[in-house]
């Protein structure tokens, strides 16, 4: 993964230059010197996540400003509980809170809905894998909420797996020329998949010496047929992963069917994010 101190300067930089703009007009009513002191408070049950995305958009305001966390990324919070105090100038907390909040209520949401799926596959042998359908320019955030969630990361991008879909398969003559193409440029430790859409394909693509397969929108019938010809062909030696229209009504009937890794989109894609508030004690 990319460096994920620049990446959240970044991140923080970009949120902050489009909310401010050439300053914010209402934080002007608060005195200058003004000091005060502020709760972030979960109102619903949810798995913490982006803490350091949200202190970064308050001490790049203003290095001076304290935060106390009472809960770490990762940590399932109680509708209730108070996640933070945060202290500092008045005016440049406010300036900072709105980002502030969009990025702790996002990447927590990415965190809950991937422990849920997590949880509901427990005792299985499949991981829950994370997709590329995340909001722009917040790839590296999403996916690091992937993993507090309880969830693991699939390529990060273009440049650090081949995952060959329908589509260059059909551009690149077929499923044999294509993972040949693929095995001949792969760099070291770039690993190839290709996605197959009936047990037929699966079975060419084994032969054509395939070690990472996406089953893409199999029944569970057919998963678990896909299961018994990898595993009857080549052991443990090639992953099979699951994909397309899984749910947390079914995503434990699909691990039950013995693959290896389970992507779910969704878990970046359509997320509702935490309910969260800040809250600031009265001077005095």
């Amino acid at each position: 993964m990319k460096d994920l101190h620049d990446e959240i300067h970044a991140n923080v930089q970009r949120a902050l230059q489009e909310d401010i703009g050439s300053g914010d007009l209402t934080a002007t009513l608060i005195p200058e010197e003004t000091a005060l002191a502020a709760t972030v408070v979960s109102r619903e049950n949810a798995v913490l996540c982006g803490m350091q995305w949200f202190e970064a958009c308050f001490r790049l305001l203003n290095p001076a400003t304290v935060v106390k966390w009472f809960a770490k990324d990762g940590d399932a919070v109680r509708a209730g509980q108070a996640l933070c105090r945060i202290q500092g100038n008045a005016r440049t907390m406010l300036t900072a809170e709105r980002s502030a909040l969009n990025f702790l209520q996002l990447l927590s949401a990415v965190a809950t809905q991937t422990r849920r799926y997590a949880d509901a596959i427990a005792g299985t042998r499949a991981v829950i894998v994370d997709t590329r359908k995340t909001l722009p320019g917040l790839r590296v955030a999403q996916k690091y909420s992937v993993t507090c969630g309880g969830g693991v990361n699939h390529r990060i991008g273009l440049y650090d797996g081949i995952l060959i879909k329908e589509n260059h398969i059909i551009a690149a003559g077929g499923i044999q020329p294509a993972l040949k193409k693929a095995m001949a440029i792969a760099p070291p430790g770039v690993f190839v998949q290709i996605e197959v859409e009936s047990l037929q394909e699966l079975q060419e693509a084994l032969t054509a010496g395939a070690r990472m397969v996406l089953l893409d929108n199999f029944a569970l019938d057919q998963l678990a047929d896909a299961v018994a010809l990898t595993r009857g062909q080549a052991g443990e030696a090639v992953i099979l992963e699951a994909s397309g229209n899984i749910t947390l009504d079914n995503v434990r009937q699909v691990a039950e069917t013995g693959v290896d890794r389970i992507s779910i989109g969704s878990l970046t894609k359509n997320i509702q994010a935490i309910d969260l508030s800040m809250r600031f004690a009265e001077p005095g």
